[in-house]
């Protein structure tokens, strides 16, 4: 049974004590409220990872996560952030390739080739994204680009390695944009992803994988999306930084 899991993507939002505090109240309510047996992360700015991950300790559920991290695995380059101090603070996961981070910084997939390779090697799993620009929807060039990306990203890995990694397939058309794709285009795209993953390391492989939803997913749309069958759960941005909305969307399964 593959993991379902809700991450939230903070991005670059709230100061130190608001983080905290946002943070304390998500920990109090999944307590009290959730009971299955699903998995939320929250992926927030560096300089909160040691706080969060302290106040995380013996909870089962709910996990701690950077955004980005360097490609080496140490060096002069200065203002950056290795997998090692990550993994050095006690997050367990890292978002790769988010949209953004290929969109402004200029990231491609041969950099997040070996992003994944120096995170997997500091014993982190990386949260990979993939998914299209509206031109590339538009003209049809959708399977085309996530296949590659797939292949680029991610399937030079091993077997083993492979079994870490977390797939999330954000329409870049769909993020804070308000557009969310509909449950059955973002299951026609889960589909297609997990039918590509069992091309390239088999079906039980591809059955154990889990695939998140990120575009602009929230407590109106999630049970809908969570619905589908290769839906494993939502990767958040807007919405988890109000702690009642993220506890809702983690509770939607």
């Amino acid at each position: 049974m593959r993991q379902k899991i809700v991450a939230g993507n903070w991005k670059m939002n709230l100061g130190y004590n608001e983080g905290l505090s946002i943070f304390s109240e998500v920990i109090n309510m999944v307590n009290d409220e959730v009971t299955g047996a699903q998995t939320a992360i929250v992926c927030c700015p560096y300089t909160y990872l040691h706080s969060l991950a302290q106040l995380v300790k013996g909870h089962s559920q709910i996990s701690v996560g950077a955004q980005n991290c360097h490609q080496e695995e140490a060096g002069a380059f200065t203002g950056e952030i290795s997998a090692k101090m990550i993994r050095s603070v006690g997050a367990q996961y890292v978002i790769l390739g988010h949209s953004e981070r290929r969109q402004y910084f200029g990231e491609k997939n041969e950099l997040l080739a070996k992003k994944t390779d120096v995170v997997l090697g500091n014993s982190l799993k990386p949260i990979f994204c993939i998914g299209e620009t509206m031109e590339e929807r538009e003209n049809d060039r959708f399977f085309e680009l996530i296949k590659t990306q797939l292949s680029e990203g991610l399937f030079h890995l091993t077997d083993t390695q492979f079994a870490q990694v977390v797939v999330a397939y954000e329409p870049v058309w769909a993020i804070g944009t308000g557009k969310t794709a509909s449950a059955a285009q973002a299951q026609e795209i889960h589909a297609f992803i997990r039918q590509e993953i069992a091309a390239k390391y088999g079906q039980e492989t591809a059955d154990d994988t889990t695939i998140l939803y990120g575009g602009s997913c929230n407590t109106k749309n999630a049970k809908e999306l969570f619905s589908q069958a290769d839906i494993d759960g939502g990767l958040i941005g807007g919405a988890s930084l109000k702690s009642r909305d993220f506890v809702d969307i983690i509770k939607a399964f």
